[in-house]
């Protein structure tokens, strides 16, 4: 499956908002960097809790706002709506390339949406040092996406340099050395 093919597919972002929710995120842009812009985002989600667009207007926050964990709890709320809009297990663990073929055929771009989600997880997990969290969700979807469209494969083996160039020769396998710096 081509995971670059968007011809075809609605787009999570295309799905309608409820005018009070778009209205809210409006107002968090223009708060950007007041406390009043978390507000207005979390009552957004108060109004439309498992809409897309409301959990990615979270995330963004919460990432530019250097929020990290909360940024992990948004992301794995939205593989979850995702995950039961396509009819895939909570488990990211559990996905194989049958239940992504099923998934492909109710909604592409959901899918995309969702494996997107676990990459983006997985940069948090980096940039909180989780090391291991990380590649195990990397190594899933380098298995996943054997064309590595989503680019999973090639940050993986970048971890693993950084990994076995960081290493003193005495050090434990599992020992964080690499973190990632804001953005």
């Amino acid at each position: 499956m081509d995971l670059l093919d968007f011809s075809d597919c609605k787009l999570y972002f295309e799905d309608a908002l409820p005018a009070d929710a778009e209205r809210l995120i409006a107002r968090a842009a223009q708060d950007y960097g007041d406390p009043a812009a978390e507000l207005s985002l979390l009552r957004a989600h108060l109004l439309a809790p498992e809409h897309l667009t409301v959990l990615v207007s979270l995330y963004r926050y919460y990432f530019y706002q250097h929020r990290l964990d909360d940024v992990l709890i948004v992301a794995e709320h939205a593989k979850r709506v995702s995950a039961r809009h396509l009819g895939m297990p909570d488990d990211w663990r559990q996905i194989d390339e049958a239940r992504l073929g099923s998934a492909a055929a109710t909604s592409f771009g959901l899918l995309r949406f969702y494996l997107l989600a676990l990459k983006a997880e997985s940069v948090v997990l980096l940039r909180l040092g989780r090391i291991a969290e990380s590649r195990d969700r990397l190594s899933k979807l380098a298995a996943l996406d054997s064309r590595d469209h989503l680019g999973a494969a090639k940050l993986l083996e970048v971890v693993d340099e950084f990994q076995q160039e960081g290493q003193p020769a005495s050090a434990p396998a599992d020992t964080p050395s690499l973190t990632f710096a804001a953005a």
